[in-house]
């Protein structure tokens, strides 16, 4: 008689996912067996684990990943360079509590975009914040917050993400406003946030993508400095796949 006040009690306190073991419980008989101490620890488990999936949910649905890429499903059997240890250690996000940076790089079809979602929701895992961005994207939300006036506000957006992910740097040189505006952004997240930044481009090529010489020397040394580096090999993934009935679940984009 006390299980439906208390459910309701349970529900006004947003305690969901402590309500739903609850009421669980009740139909199961092996629970019956179990003493106090034991149902409570499982009660309090399911909340824990309930408001972790929600925060997941919520983290990812602010991210905006463009792939839905996971860690488990990357292929390290292609000929591309991509060291196992390495992405796996990445995965663990230390390098994003650190606020390092992660610099990928490699020819188009080579996987960059897909490696760059898996870490991006690696990140969203374990409770860190993510935003994800293409270039161009973000250039022309930056053109139109400069219009509306919310540009202020938007920068703070991004300097709160503990993880931006910038893909397909460099596929346009950069207006003088455009590279000042990335500059506000990367002097934001410089020691105090991570960046992740894909390119079909070089490192070594860059700074003429930025154009202005002094700026692009300012935007270098805040992406290059403390950064891990990904230089993915070999050609287009789109091959490998049609050619192996047996590949992973990663597509060949980026």
């Amino acid at each position: 008689m006390l299980s439906n006040p208390t459910l309701q009690q349970l529900r006004q306190m947003r305690l969901h996912g402590m309500a739903d073991a609850l009421e669980e419980q009740r139909t199961m008989t092996s629970a019956q067996a179990l003493d106090f101490e034991e149902r409570l620890a499982l009660l309090v488990e399911r909340e824990v684990t309930s408001r972790d999936n929600r925060r997941m949910e919520r983290l990812l649905k602010q991210a905006k990943l463009r792939l839905p890429a996971s860690v488990e499903d990357l292929d390290f059997r292609a000929s591309r360079g991509l060291d196992r240890s390495l992405l796996l250690r990445l995965a663990g996000c230390d390098w994003i509590w650190v606020c390092h940076n992660l610099l990928i790089t490699g020819p188009t079809g080579t996987g960059k975009s897909w490696i760059a979602c898996a870490l991006g929701q690696a990140a969203c895992r374990q409770g860190l914040s993510v935003r994800y961005f293409r270039i161009s994207r973000l250039l022309d939300n930056l053109m139109f917050a400069h219009a509306d006036g919310s540009y202020g506000r938007f920068l703070q957006q991004l300097a709160r993400s503990q993880l931006l992910i910038l893909d397909d740097w460099g596929m346009a040189g950069l207006k003088d406003q455009e590279r000042r505006d990335l500059l506000e952004i990367l002097d934001d997240r410089y020691g105090r946030a991570a960046t992740l930044v894909t390119s079909q481009l070089p490192i070594d090529h860059w700074h003429e993508i930025v154009g202005d010489p002094t700026i692009a020397d300012a935007i270098l040394d805040r992406l290059i400095h403390n950064a891990y580096r990904i230089p993915l090999k070999g050609g287009s993934m789109r091959k490998h796949n049609t050619t192996d009935s047996k590949s992973t679940a990663e597509p060949s984009l980026g």
